[in-house]
């Protein structure tokens, strides 16, 4: 027997542009979809859910998260850009190896939790903590249980010698855990891509990922490395498509974006890492110029927070900073700033789009998944309301989200969590998080 739940009385967003917005609206949910959007409707049949002062919109979309890092988080907020102490030497050097299957999957349910409690409902877990079949197992297992919508792009260790059962191992992982393409976890590959490895490498990577038809997530234009025109290399065989998300893309050359618009690639951008940890500029208006518009992700919590709030107002601010700039310089045809309803956007459709899942979340489109969050308009930070996608945008943050459905299912209700044991998940975060710290030898900082 299905299931009927009407979500009724909130400002409706649906980011559908053929539906378009209701002041006044409800969502009706049929088991596991969305059959109707639109105002008072009829559904005495429905179990409700009153959703009056708050505003109902598709949940937000993360692209590109390092998951496992979740019982690391802000250990690395201090960490300098260059050296032994680096990003790269630090977390993936000196703690990665430290991690058993358990700990990934710690790191995994942890920050799942902590994505669910702040309205997203999709994130693609960049998973290069593949050192065993058994770390993979755990990875998914955290992710299937969670109740989160996820992408699991599974990556290849940046530490020690590579392994050559990786991808025998990445197939095992593809005909084990992921039989059907409409299941709520979905299979990626994430592996290092051209600027470290060899072009040869990076092709049979490519392959690889299309061999299981997987999609290809991947690091390109990170500072000094994104400088040596290896994705123009990759390019020119033929291998970029529609089925890769680009990451950062921070120092590519003109060619490279040209060529990642141009073969129907997408981006994923993290400004405040890009900001903070030395990147290069964020390229927003690089990609905007060519018509592509970018998809958010938090990327590492071990350095910055872990919402799509922070990660909406950092890509308006930074946009608009830089366009005044150049009209603070003198410069004419300075393009438009973005408004708060395209990073809503970049939030969510985008994203869907990102992560080949466009046809089934991302907006409030009937026949489409119930990934639905309600965001409370009657809280201090944001009353009174006047502008409900610039409240969404530039005026809420975690504290507003009030209840997250993914797929129909509700993950957080009144604003508490109600698809996970918090009390287990934190114990298995503190437990797990001793232990790697303590086996790596890493010394936390005094207070």
């Amino acid at each position: 027997m299905s299931s009927r739940t009407l979500i009724r009385g909130g400002t409706v967003i649906t980011m559908d542009p053929q539906l378009g917005n209701f002041a006044h609206g409800d969502v009706l949910v049929e088991d596991t979809k969305i059959v109707a959007v639109g105002p008072a409707l009829d559904a005495t049949d429905a179990e409700m859910v009153d959703a009056s002062d708050t505003v109902v919109m598709p949940g937000f979309i993360d692209t590109h998260r390092h998951m496992w890092e979740g019982i690391l988080r802000n250990i690395g907020v201090d960490v300098p850009l260059e050296g032994d102490a680096s990003y790269l030497a630090f977390i993936l050097g000196t703690l990665a190896p430290a991690y058993r299957p358990e700990d990934v999957y710690a790191g995994n349910l942890v920050t799942a939790a902590g994505a669910i409690n702040a309205g997203i409902t999709t994130v693609l877990d960049w998973s290069h903590i593949q050192i065993s079949p058994e770390h993979t197992d755990a990875a998914v297992r955290a992710l299937q249980e969670s109740g989160l919508r996820s992408v699991f792009a599974y990556g290849f260790p940046w530490f020690g010698d590579w392994n050559p059962s990786q991808p025998e191992w990445f197939q095992r992982a593809a005909s084990t855990h992921f039989s059907a393409k409409d299941q709520l976890v979905t299979l990626a590959l994430a592996p290092p891509g051209p600027e470290f490895t060899p072009l040869e490498t990076a092709q049979a990577h490519w392959e690889l990922a299309r061999s299981v038809d997987a999609r290809i997530t991947v690091h390109v234009g990170v500072g000094s490395f994104g400088q040596q025109g290896k994705v123009a290399e990759l390019g020119r065989t033929g291998a970029l498509g529609p089925d890769t998300t680009y990451v950062h893309c921070t120092t590519l050359s003109d060619e490279e974006v040209q060529m990642i618009v141009d073969t129907g690639g997408t981006i994923s951008l993290a400004v405040p890492v890009e900001m903070m940890m030395g990147h290069g500029m964020v390229p927003t208006q690089r990609f905007l110029d060519r018509g592509l518009a970018p998809s958010l992700s938090v990327d590492v919590e071990t350095n910055v927070p872990a919402d799509m709030f922070t990660q909406m107002q950092n890509a308006v601010s930074l946009q608009h900073a830089l366009l005044f700039d150049r009209r603070l310089a003198g410069e004419a045809n300075v393009p438009d700033a973005v408004t708060s309803r395209d990073v809503l956007r970049w939030a969510t459709i985008e994203g869907a789009r990102a992560n080949g899942i466009d046809d089934r979340t991302g907006s409030l489109t009937p026949g489409k998944d119930a990934d639905v969050v309600l965001l409370r308009t009657d809280a201090v930070n944001v009353l009174p309301v006047n502008d409900p996608i610039g409240a969404v945008v530039m005026g809420m943050d975690t504290s507003n989200v009030d209840s997250v459905f993914v797929a129909g299912r509700a993950l957080k209700r009144d604003g508490r969590l109600v698809g996970l044991d918090v009390a287990r998940v934190s114990a298995l975060a503190h437990e797990s998080r001793d232990y790697v710290v303590s086996t790596s030898g890493f010394t936390p900082p005094e207070i």
